[in-house]
């Protein structure tokens, strides 16, 4: 595919489950229904949960998406991770930024403890978000 073809385009791995470049893998959760949104508050009790929220025909949310998954290094069981994916399940989407009171962007990166974004950010302050603090 070329590497204008990873960075803009869609490929196999479109919600980041599988790497060729050697980074460690993201559990990733797809979040499909609005009613996620309530166990996902529920176990940000017990430990942080994320949600990424990505626009699977937009260019910039794809190399966010790429780095964030290069710099990924959490044990599975230290942080769970949502990905939405905006153009198939905008409702979704619409209810996140409802729920915890954050404007929506794409890509964004939001951290939920005890039921309140901790942490969110968008664009390239993704990469800025230390997920380590978080744990």
């Amino acid at each position: 595919m070329g590497l204008f073809g990873n960075f803009f385009g869609k490929n196999e791995n479109e919600n980041g489950n599988g790497n060729s470049d050697g980074a460690m893998d993201i559990p990733w959760i797809s979040l499909v229904d609005k009613d996620q949104l309530t166990e996902l508050n529920e176990n940000s009790k017990t430990r942080p949960q994320a949600i990424f929220k990505h626009s699977t025909t937009c260019g910039v949310s794809r190399m966010v998406l790429n780095m964030f998954k290069t710099s990924y290094g959490l044990e599975p069981s230290q942080m769970d991770f949502y990905f939405l994916d905006l153009h198939a399940n905008r409702e979704v989407s619409n209810d996140v930024a409802k729920r915890f009171g954050v404007v929506h962007q794409s890509p964004q990166l939001l951290i939920i403890k005890n039921g309140v974004v901790v942490a969110h950010s968008s664009h390239g302050g993704i990469s800025e978000i230390k997920l380590e603090q978080y744990v």
